[in-house]
Formats: C-alpha cells, sequence, structure tokens
C-alpha cells in the first residue's frame, strides 16, 4: 500500500488521459440477510490486527523499495501493482509517504467456504490530502496468511450502502447472482468492451456514464488522436483480468462489486525518438529501451454498484502499469 501512494505521475498517452482516469459467497435478498448461513470470516478485533500488521509490514517495505517483502502481505492483482509502483518510486528515488489507516469500518461476510475474505473502509492522509480505500483481505485457506488482494480508491462513501445482519456481519453475493441488473461476475467483461468498443458495445449499457466508463473512453480516443498527431499509433484493448469478482451485498438489495481489467497498449512510431519510457511506465523497463515500438500492461481495479434494477455505477478505482516492453 505505501508503495502506492499516488504520485502526480501521468502515462505516456498524456494528460488528456488523466482526468479521466484519475477522476475518474452466497447471494440472497435482504430478508435472507435476516437467516444468516455459513460463519463470520473472522471477527473485527481480528481484521484490526489484520490491518495493523498490514500497516506495519507495508511501511517497512514502502522504506526500503522492497517488493520481496510485500509478497509476504499481499496477492494479486494488489501485489504485481504495488510492486510496480515501488519500482517507480525506487527510479525517482521518492520513498512513499508512512501509511496510516483512520476512520477505518470492517466489513466481513457470513462464508461457508475459502477463500475467507473481508473488507475495510478507511482513509489516508489530512484535509484536501484525504484517500479513501475500499480494502480486500482474503485469506486462501485455513492457516494462511491474511494478503490485501485489492484496494480500489472509491471517490464517496461507497461502502456505508453495504448491509449488515442484526449481528453486524454482511452478506456476500455470488457472481452469478441473477436477481440485479447485471450478475457481478458479468461486469468486468462489459466494462471491458465499452472501454474498448465504445458505449454501444455489447453489455456496456449496463453501465452508467462517467469518469471511468464514457468518459474514460472518450479520453482514450482524444489520446490516440493527440499522439497521431506526434507521429505515435497507439492502439488499446481492455479485458476482464483474470481475477476472482467479490461483492458485498447493499442495503437496497443491490451489490458493491470489487473487480479487475487488465488493458494492454501498443505504441508505434515511424521515426525513433518518437518514444519514451516515462510517467507510469517509469522503472519497469531502461529509459532508452523503446525506439520504434512499446508494448506494455496495465491492471485496473474497479469498484462498482449494481442496483436491482438499473445501470452500475463505477465509484472507485486503482490503475498501474505494471509492464512495459520496447523494441
Amino acid at each position: 500500500m505505501a508503495a502506492r501512494t499516488p504520485v502526480p505521475i501521468v502515462p505516456l498517452t498524456g494528460c488528456l488521459l488523466a482526468a479521466a482516469l484519475a477522476a475518474g459467497c452466497s447471494g440472497g435478498t435482504s430478508a435472507e440477510a435476516a437467516k444468516p448461513r455459513g460463519a463470520p470470516a473472522l471477527t473485527k478485533a481480528q481484521a484490526q490486527r489484520v490491518l495493523a500488521s498490514y500497516t506495519a509490514a507495508a511501511n517497512r517495505a514502502g522504506y526500503r523499495f522492497s517488493g520481496r517483502a510485500l509478497r509476504a502481505i499481499e496477492a494479486d492483482p494488489q501485489l504485481s501493482m504495488d510492486v510496480a509502483a515501488l519500482k517507480l518510486r525506487r527510479a525517482v528515488r521518492q520513498r512513499p509517504p508512512k501509511l496510516a489507516f483512520t476512520s477505518t469500518t470492517f466489513y466481513i461476510p457470513r462464508l461457508t467456504g475459502y477463500p475467507h475474505w473481508f473488507a475495510a473502509d478507511a482513509a489516508t492522509g489530512q484535509g484536501d490530502r484525504t484517500l479513501r480505500h475500499a480494502l480486500l483481505f482474503t485469506q486462501a485457506e485455513a492457516g494462511a496468511p491474511w494478503l490485501l488482494a485489492a484496494d480500489p480508491y472509491p471517490a464517496e462513501p461507497a461502502l456505508s450502502k453495504i448491509a449488515l445482519d442484526p449481528d453486524g456481519f454482511a452478506t456476500p453475493v455470488d457472481p452469478g447472482a441473477k436477481d440485479l441488473a447485471v450478475a457481478p461476475g458479468s461486469l468486468p467483461q462489459a466494462h471491458a468492451a465499452l472501454l474498448t468498443e465504445g458505449p454501444r458495445a455489447s453489455g456496456a449499457a449496463h453501465l452508467a456514464d462517467g469518469a471511468k466508463t464514457s468518459e474514460t473512453y472518450k479520453a482514450l480516443k482524444q489520446g490516440e488522436h493527440a499522439l497521431a498527431g506526434r507521429g505515435v499509433t497507439l492502439s488499446s484493448r481492455f479485458s476482464a483480468a483474470p481475477y476472482k469478482v467479490y461483492a458485498l451485498r447493499t442495503k437496497d438489495r443491490g451489490a458493491l462489486v470489487w473487480y479487475v481489467l487488465k488493458q494492454n497498449e501498443a505504441y508505434s512510431a515511424t521515426k525513433r525518438g518518437r518514444l519514451a519510457v516515462s510517467g507510469d511506465l517509469v522503472g519497469l523497463a531502461p529509459a532508452r529501451t523503446a525506439r520504434t515500438r512499446m508494448d506494455t500492461t496495465v491492471l485496473v481495479q474497479y469498484l462498482a454498484t449494481v442496483p436491482a434494477k438499473g445501470r452500475a455505477t463505477v465509484s472507485g478505482m486503482y490503475r498501474k502499469a505494471v509492464t512495459a516492453h520496447g523494441t
């Protein structure tokens, strides 16, 4: 976590994308919440200890720029993204600020099997530098360590919408749940189609317009046009990343969903010197590695609210380039 505290760096496509990109389990109804099934993944006191242990270890890893140390406290996609963020910080010689969570609320689901998992709503920073977090921790099997698997930044207190049963525990929603406007497991494919092909793509209508959906698509097209004027061709394609989708029931019988997309970008130029490893790509490849072509892989975590009827709203995001190869 400390490895990825946001810094004012934008990807090669430049400021045209920055505004949009940065602005940017058993299901059931609320009646079922009164008839809880399964056991809580852990107690709130245990969840607090998990977060405290993670915070201390993340600060040590950040201070040492140690991606290896993150492997003991994080799982993918978080791990790959934070390791890449540490490489960037090491390259620019800028340690991340010390991590300290405040205003923490835990959302612990009742589960009938592994992986065990829970979510936490928290904040870091102060004043206009306050940043909200939607942390998601997972435990692969009994006795395994708790690892941070995801943490998109919500632009609003989205986790406060999660429904709790009389004992204060949350209800997980199956990725294939049929009682929602769109099944949580179908969101990644629909979102990827929208960002690649535009609002008319198959499934795109399931997502409401906004900074992380339709506006991001427009910004990508503007970025491609701007780069073409500088002699650089960019092609960008999104796909559903191979990670588990997690969801919790909300008070209005909808669901709050964590999911991940992969973005593959290919830059090409007819003249040498038009491409450079810069911005968010720093630390992933030598500065002079790109001559006439560069291929990058980006992971993007999202947090979305899916209603029983209507369109899903994307409220949180964490984006990081994880690989870059130039020729």
